[in-house]
Parts: structure tokens; sequence; C-alpha cells
């Protein structure tokens, strides 16, 4: 009878401790369920625009880094930050595995990561690496780039340690730098690529004499700058798309097209220094607009490829993108501007075609005696150069125009033909709003690609294209952003 009462109060016991045990088990299971972690649309853009500030800080002063190796680095980085949180945005997928050699490790589904602090750390590892020239340089006036990077992630951390848990902080700091350091193994092996910031003037590099064919120009006649530049690895154009159609046939004679291209930048050129009457504030215009987005000087502002990143951080804050939008938006237009870079210069070493300047001075002086000593408007003596000035590589396709193309494709595939935007966009660079050394009043335009083609059409008043430059360049920067956007981003 003792045992039978006994095994009942046991029995009761069991019922009591498993009503006592389900619902907590249950409740544990629907926390799960309705609280899932935390995505990449949860968290703003605001990681992406402060290391891409530091970035535009650090290439203005950035030896070696015009006009390729910027770019490159900015498909580096934005490409590791895209696949330090490609997890946590549900609707994409990683692209590491379009890419012989790269092996990039997974973030952990069942544990929780705060998404920005790996981006945070992706870019600190690997700016210090992209920038090893820069570290206590006398020349970088805002303060050594290693400074400033580190500055920059410590803010960012301190900002993080307020709104997670230590723990949670570690993991995704931890997760961040093995990411971008799987990246930079497989960036050292691009041996063209890498570190071509050390030698951009190579002393082996002998170029070719000919008729049309580009030499160093007036007045400070440097050497041809990264001539092995169509050699780095691409992110999604191929070979073929790396040479861009053949330029206008070379000639002398005043009736020839190509003559007719150097005579349009000579005449706007002079009509820019000394306007006739009722084409005055035409000329204003078209220096307004040639200064504005030239970006071509060392140590006065950051470089034309970056010229778009900045862009891109201004419409990021106006739309106030998420960390998803800003990893997809950042981490193409990385990938464009670079490809645009290689594609360019590949064709510029290609074609070799000379400058308007050394054109304008040998043969157009044959008709007018003032060509002679004839010169752009660039002028570099903000920062101790020389007026006049053209960049040393050959003229055709144009870079600016490339970049612009590109950068200009990637904008409108992000923020037009939208809701909001259907087919136009009303946007003011202010880029250069603050600088007192040149024209850097904002300019307004309705579009991303009217404002890519001013990028693009602004290198004939500086007297630096021809217009068939501008014209090629645009197209292949935008064959560029379009590969670019054609691979597999998206489940």
């Amino acid at each position: 009878m003792k045992k039978t009462k006994l095994t009942k109060i046991f029995a009761l016991g069991a019922i009591l401790l498993g009503i006592m045990l389900v619902p907590q088990s249950c409740g544990e299971d629907k926390r799960q369920i309705d609280t899932p972690l935390p995505n990449a649309h949860d968290f703003d853009y605001k990681v992406y625009w402060e290391w891409n500030e530091t970035f535009l800080q650090i290439d203005r002063y950035a030896r070696g880094y015009r006009p390729g190796p910027g770019p490159r680095a900015l498909g580096y980085l934005g490409l590791s930050a895209y696949e330090c949180v490609v997890s946590a945005i549900p609707e994409n997928r990683s692209i590491a595995d379009l890419y012989g050699g790269l092996k990039v490790p997974k973030a952990d589904p069942d544990l929780e990561y705060y998404w920005p602090a790996c981006v945070n750390e992706s870019y600190a590892y690997l700016m210090e690496r992209f920038f090893p020239h820069m570290q206590n340089d006398p020349k970088f006036e805002v303060t050594n780039a290693f400074g400033l990077i580190a500055a920059t992630r410590a803010k960012l951390h301190g900002r993080y340690l307020q709104e997670t848990t230590p723990e949670i902080l570690e993991r995704s700091e931890k997760f961040g730098r093995e990411v971008a350091a799987a990246i930079y193994v497989w960036e050292q092996s691009d041996l063209i690529g890498h570190n071509a910031f050390l030698d951009p003037i190579p002393a082996s590099y002998v170029a070719p004499v000919g008729p049309g064919l580009w030499t160093p120009t007036p007045p400070d006649y440097t050497r041809a700058m990264f001539p092995q530049w169509g050699q780095v690895r691409t992110f999604a154009i191929n070979q073929e798309e790396k040479i861009c159609r053949p330029p206008i046939p070379y000639g002398e004679n005043p009736n020839s097209p190509f003559y007719a291209q150097a005579w349009e930048v000579y005449t706007t050129v002079n009509a820019i220094r000394n306007p006739p009457p009722g084409l005055e504030d035409w000329a204003a215009n078209q220096k307004w607009a040639a200064i504005f987005w030239s970006d071509d000087i060392l140590n006065l502002t950051f470089a034309p490829p970056p010229r778009l990143i900045a862009i891109l951080n201004e419409v990021a804050a106006n739309e106030e993108l998420d960390l998803a939008g800003c990893a997809e938006a950042y981490a193409k237009m990385g990938l464009a501007l670079s490809d645009a870079g290689v594609a360019l210069w590949n064709s510029k070493y290609i074609y070799n075609v000379e400058r308007p300047t050394t054109y304008i001075q040998r043969i157009i002086s044959r008709d007018d005696a003032t060509a002679s000593n004839w010169l752009p408007i660039l002028d570099a003596t903000a920062v101790g150069g020389k007026y006049g000035v053209t960049p040393a590589f050959p003229a055709y396709p144009s870079g600016h125009s490339g970049f612009g193309g590109a950068g200009g494709k990637i904008l409108s595939s992000f923020f037009e033909y939208n809701a909001n935007h259907p087919g136009t966009y009303t946007f003011t660079d202010l880029c250069h709003q603050l600088r007192t050394e040149f024209l850097g009043t904002p300019r307004t335009f309705t579009s991303f690609s009217q404002l890519g083609e001013e990028d693009a059409y602004s290198r004939i008043p500086l007297g630096v294209h021809f217009r068939m430059d501008c014209e090629v360049g645009l197209e292949v920067g935008r064959l560029c952003a379009q590969r670019v956007l054609e691979l597999p981003w998206k489940k």
C-alpha cells in the first residue's frame, strides 16, 4: 500500500515537473522564432561613409595611387566588406566562388554578429596594407595615414561597444579580420597590381616612336605612368573587353577628322581664355566644369576614380541607405572602377595616341604660330606644380570618361528607375564646396548619366583630351559597370 502511494507521489511530481519545464522550453523556442538574429538591413550606412571618407582623405596625398591603384584598392575593399556581411543579406549570395584561388571564411549562422563591426575591421585591416608607403609620411597634412586609419577604427569600435555585448563585438571583429586577411592573400597573387603604387613610372618602359604616338608633354615632360596596368586582374570583364575600338585614323591635313578633333580642343580652350563677345557665360561655365571635375593634382584633391566614391557617400547619406544596400553598392562601385581602370589603360598603351597639346604645338602651329606654345588650363601651381600640365599617359581612351561612365551607371542602377526616382535623380555634387583654391562651387544634375557625361566631356575644355577619347572612354566605363551588374549577386 505504501509502495503504491509512493509511486503515485512520484508520478504526480513528474507530471508537475513536466508542466513546469514544457512552457519554459516552448517559450525559448518561441523567442528564437519571434526574434531572429539581426541582418544587414537592420543597420545604417555610417560605417561605409566613415571609411570611405577616410579613404578620400588619404587618397588626396597618396603618391603612386593615380590613376589605377586607387580604384583597384576600392575594388578589394568593397569586395571584402561585402563578403563580411553577405550572409546577413537574405536576398544576396557570396561572389567569392567566381574567383579562382579566393577562399573566404563564412559566418556561423547560429551565432549573432554585429555586422557593422565586421565591416569596420575589414576596412581597417586592408587600409593599412594598401597604404604602407603612407605611414608617418611628412607630406600627409591631416595626420599620418596610419594614425587616421587607427582613429577611424577606434571611433567606430567605441561606438559599437555601447551598442552590443563585448562577446558579440569580439566575435564580429575577429570575423571581419579573417575575411579581410583572406582577401589580402588573394590580392597579393595579382603580381602586376600588388604594390604597383611603389613604381608608377617603371624605368624599363620604352614608349614607341612614330607620327601621332604619345610622347611626354610640356611643361613637365613626365614619363609614362603605369604602362603595365592593362595586365592587372579584373573582376568582371574578359580579355577581349579590355580593348576598346580603334581611334580615328591619325592625320595632319586640316581637312582630316583627326585635325578637327584637335582644332576643337584648341579653339575651345582659347575661347575660355579670351571669350568672344556674347560667349562670356558659356566660357565661364566651360571653365567651371573643366576645373570642377579635374581632380588631377596630387595633394590638391582626391583622384578622379574615388570622386565617384565621394558622390556615392553623399547619395548613401541622403537616401539613408542601410548596411545591406551599402555592401552591394560600394562593392559594385569598387569593382566597376577597378575594371574600368584596367581596360582603359590597356587600351591606352595599345593605341598610344598623343595628347592634344603635343599635336597642337606641332601641327596646328603650322597654320597658327600662336599654337606653338599652347597649353591646357590644368593648373598645379596651388601645390607647387606647374600651369598647363597634362596627365602622363596616352590620350585615348579617356580615363576620366571611363570612370565617370562606370560610376554613373552603377549609381543609376541603385538610385534611378524606382518609385522615388522614375528614370531621373536630381543631385547636387558637394564634393568641393568648401574649396577656395579652385572652382569647386557645387553643380547640379538631373541624372547620374548626365553627371557621368559631364565628367567625361569636361576634359575637352580642360585641354587634355580629344572628343573621341571622351566618347569611347564613356563606352568602356559603362561596359565595365554592366559586366559588374551582371555578376550573380542575388540568390
